[in-house]
């Protein structure tokens, strides 16, 4: 079964950094692509960063030189490098990735994770 487990969620003051990782695990055969999204309190899940199919990388405005996307080179962990953060980034984290796997032969889906919480106290 292919799961995706995100961990380094926490309370942080403002201006402080986090680092949120997403480990996908499970009989996977290739990752398409991989994104990040919060939700914070009483708001639509928001995008905010992932990597295209070839590897390129993409931010929403309100991230762009605050936090930074990368992965291992078997690109079945993601990291999201999250700095100079403010209250306003107070929300749910989620990971998002297209997966290809093998079950019953080759199948590809769209999984998330189950969330980690980021605080930012002001």
């Amino acid at each position: 079964q292919v799961q995706l487990v995100e961990s380094g969620g926490g309370l942080v003051q403002a201006g402080g950094s986090l680092r949120l990782s997403c480990e996908a695990s499970g009989s996977i055969i290739r990752i398409n692509d991989m994104g990040w999204y919060r939700q914070a309190p009483g708001k639509q899940r928001e995008w905010v960063a992932g990597f295209t199919r070839s590897d390129s990388t993409n931010y929403a405005d309100f991230v762009k030189g605050r936090f930074t996307i990368s992965r291992d080179s078997d690109k079945t962990t993601g990291y999201l490098q999250m700095n100079s953060l403010t209250p306003e980034d107070t929300a749910v984290y989620y990971c998002n990735a297209q997966i290809t796997y093998a079950r019953l032969g080759i199948r590809t889906s769209e999984y998330w994770g189950q969330g980690t919480q980021v605080t930012v106290s002001s």
